[in-house]
C-alpha cells in the first residue's frame, strides 16, 4: 500500500471565523486514504474543535485549563520564546508537508520549521487589509522575508494572489476556498423558528467588525427607511462591534427593521428563508458567506471585494458596486420596489449554485498536497 501522505495544517484557533470553516472543510473531505493529516492551533476549544477532531487528528499546544498555566504558555508563545524554540517545543513533527493555514502568526512561526516542504495560505487582500503590519511584523520587509521561506503561497482568489505578488514580490497560486453545497442545502432544510416573512427581506452573516462594513450598512437602511422601501435586514454574527451596532440601530430607531440575531449554529435556515443576501465589507479574501448565499439561491448584493468578480461574473449571478459608503442603496432600493427586477436575479443565481460541488472543489487543494 501506498505510504500517507503527513500533513501538518496549523491555525492560531478554532474559533468561528471563515479560514476556520473552511479548514473544517477541507478535513472533512480530503481523501484520507491519501493523506495522514494532524491540525494544530495555539489554544484548544473554538466551535470547529469537536467536528475537526471527528475528522483528523487534533493537537493543540495549550490544552490546561489551569488558568495560571494557560497565561504562562500563552506568553511564552506570543511574547518571551523566539519562535524556533516555540516550533522546537510544541508543534507536531515528522509531517511531510507543512501548512499555515492563515496570514499572520501561523506563517511567522511555520517559518522557523527545518522542514522544507511549507506552504503558506492566504486569505485576505494584503493591499486592501494589511492587518499583520504592526501587530504580527514590524515592517513589509520582514513580512516578505518571512513568505520567501516557504515552497508555496496559496491564496484564496486570484484579486489576493495579486495583492500578495504585488506586495512582496512572490509568486503565488489561487486555489478557492472548498465549500460543501450538499450540507448546506441539507441544514438548511433543518426546521427552525422563524417570524412569518411579511417583507422583503435582506440577510448577512460575518463577524461583527469594522471591516464588514455594518456601520455603513446601517446608513443605507437608514435612508432606504427614509424613502419609505418597505424591508427588513437579519444580521447574523457576534464580534466586537456589537455594541456600538445595536447603539446607531437604537439611535435612528432602525428596530423595526433590522433584527440582530448574535451567532447563529446553523445559519442556513435563515439564509434560506431570505431574498437576497448583502456584503457591504471593506476587503474580503474569497466570501464563503456570499459563496454559501449562491448555492442557496439567494442573488447577492455586494460592494467590489476580492473574488466576488470570480463569484458573481459580470453582475451575472448578482450586483456588485464600488467600495464606497453609500453605494449599496441605488440597487437595493431597485430591488425592494421592483419585485420584478428581484425575480430576474433570482432565476440567474439558482443555476450558479451547482457549480459549487465539494468533489471538484478539494480536488485542486489535494493536488497542491502532492
Amino acid at each position: 500500500m501506498e505510504r500517507k501522505i503527513k500533513v501538518l495544517f496549523f491555525i492560531e484557533s478554532l474559533a468561528g471565523g471563515g479560514a476556520e470553516k473552511v479548514l473544517h472543510t477541507i478535513v472533512k473531505h480530503i481523501d484520507k486514504s491519501k493523506f495522514d493529516i494532524t491540525v494544530a492551533t495555539v489554544a484548544a476549544g473554538g466551535i470547529y474543535e469537536k467536528p475537526i477532531s471527528k475528522s483528523v487528528r487534533y493537537e493543540p499546544i495549550i490544552k490546561t485549563r489551569n488558568r495560571f498555566l494557560y497565561k504562562l504558555l500563552y506568553h511564552l508563545i506570543y511574547f518571551y520564546l523566539p519562535l524556533r524554540v516555540v516550533y522546537a517545543l510544541f508543534l507536531p513533527k515528522g509531517n511531510d508537508i507543512e501548512v499555515a493555514f492563515c496570514e499572520g502568526f501561523a506563517t511567522k512561526l511555520l517559518a522557523h520549521s527545518s522542514n522544507k516542504n511549507r506552504i503558506a495560505w492566504v486569505h485576505t487582500d494584503m493591499l486592501l487589509n494589511p492587518w499583520t503590519q504592526n501587530i504580527v511584523y514590524p515592517s513589509v520587509k520582514k513580512e516578505r522575508d518571512t513568505y520567501l521561506k516557504y515552497s508555496k503561497i496559496v491564496c484564496v482568489s486570484d484579486t489576493v494572489k495579486k495583492s500578495v505578488e504585488t506586495k512582496f514580490g512572490v509568486a503565488a497560486a489561487t486555489i478557492y476556498n472548498p465549500i460543501d453545497n450538499a450540507e448546506i442545502i441539507r441544514k438548511s432544510k433543518e426546521e427552525v423558528p422563524l417570524p412569518e416573512k411579511r417583507k422583503l427581506r435582506m440577510v448577512t452573516l460575518g463577524r461583527l467588525v469594522e471591516q464588514k462594513g455594518y456601520d455603513r450598512l446601517l446608513k443605507v437602511a437608514k435612508r432606504l427607511i427614509d424613502e419609505k422601501c418597505d424591508f427588513e435586514l437579519w444580521i447574523l454574527g457576534e464580534g466586537p462591534e456589537k455594541e456600538k451596532l445595536t447603539q446607531d440601530i437604537e439611535r435612528n430607531k432602525l428596530n423595526n427593521h433590522i433584527r440582530m440575531y448574535g451567532f447563529i449554529p446553523n445559519p442556513y435556515p435563515y439564509i434560506a428563508a431570505s431574498d437576497i443576501f448583502v456584503c457591504s465589507s471593506r476587503c474580503e479574501g474569497f466570501s464563503t458567506a456570499a459563496t454559501e448565499a449562491v448555492i442557496l439561491g439567494l442573488p447577492v448584493v455586494t460592494t467590489l471585494c476580492s473574488g466576488m468578480k470570480e463569484l458573481l461574473g459580470d453582475n451575472q449571478y448578482g450586483i456588485i458596486v464600488e467600495n464606497e459608503e453609500m453605494t449599496l442603496f441605488e440597487p437595493l432600493k431597485k430591488i425592494i420596489t421592483n419585485s420584478d427586477y428581484l425575480s430576474v436575479l433570482t432565476r440567474k443565481v439558482r443555476g450558479r449554485g451547482h457549480d459549487f460541488g465539494i468533489s471538484s472543489l478539494i480536488k485542486p487543494v489535494e493536488r497542491i498536497l502532492q
